[in-house]
């Protein structure tokens, strides 16, 4: 039996909001993410998608609960090897062309052997090779999300967390972005955890889970999916 990737344990996230009373974002979240699990998370704008991903992803802590990485290990070594991460807001590094922001993760990890070449076939994979040598500031929304996405797995990782990466793509588009990435990651036994409210995207994944109001429901209970 193979550990899950991360697990979180009754997980509350609350915020100061300027008077006595804290604002609570999750409740008593509790949900595993396996080797080569689909999942959209979705729900309503300010549910708590954005928070549940950076506490999975290791960016940010629960107030209450606990979080684990059994099959990855520290918090301190997830990024960018073990996961990949992509944001809902902009992320490119300006001054970096889209080739040079895909080897990035290469670089921070000192894989320094044909990092150009690495970075290149990823965009290749994701059709974007026209886009090598442009900056981040020539690229439109939807091509700055793929751009990132490919940048998320140019490490290999084993876990992506990816916020709304088609939130500015039309639907056609955003479905075959959404086929390319499965293909991708179908090789290499990645989990992929999406928030969406794109239901072409959702559909494509094999587990819906629900946020509403902070708290989590439908996601397949840890001891059912080791049966």
């Amino acid at each position: 039996m193979f550990d899950p990737l991360v697990t979180a344990s009754g997980i509350s996230r609350s915020f100061a909001d300027g008077s006595d009373d804290a604002l609570t974002v999750l409740s008593d979240v509790s949900c595993q993410i396996d080797a080569g699990d689909r999942i959209a998370l979705v729900g309503a704008s300010g549910s708590g998608k954005s928070t549940l991903l950076h506490i999975l992803g290791g960016l940010d802590s629960p107030t209450l609960g606990a979080v684990a990485w059994p099959a990855l290990g520290p918090r301190s070594s997830l990024r960018p090897g073990k996961v990949g991460l992509v944001f809902q807001t902009p992320s490119l590094f300006p001054a970096l062309t889209v080739l040079q922001n895909v080897g990035l993760p290469l670089v921070l990890l000192e894989r320094n052997d044909d990092i150009d070449a690495k970075a290149a076939a990823m965009l290749e994979r994701f059709e974007l090779s026209a886009l090598a040598q442009k900056l981040p500031e020539e690229l439109s929304g939807g091509q700055a999300q793929r751009v990132a996405m490919a940048r998320a797995l140019a490490a290999g990782p084993r876990l992506v967390l990816a916020d709304e990466p088609t939130g500015q793509l039309d639907s056609a588009t955003s479905r075959h972005f959404i086929d390319l990435t499965i293909d991708v990651l179908r090789k290499t036994g990645t989990a992929l955890l999406i928030a969406t409210h794109d239901e072409a995207v959702a559909e494509r994944m094999s587990q819906r889970w629900l946020l509403d109001h902070g708290r989590l429901s439908h996601p397949v209970e840890p001891e059912r999916r080791r049966a």
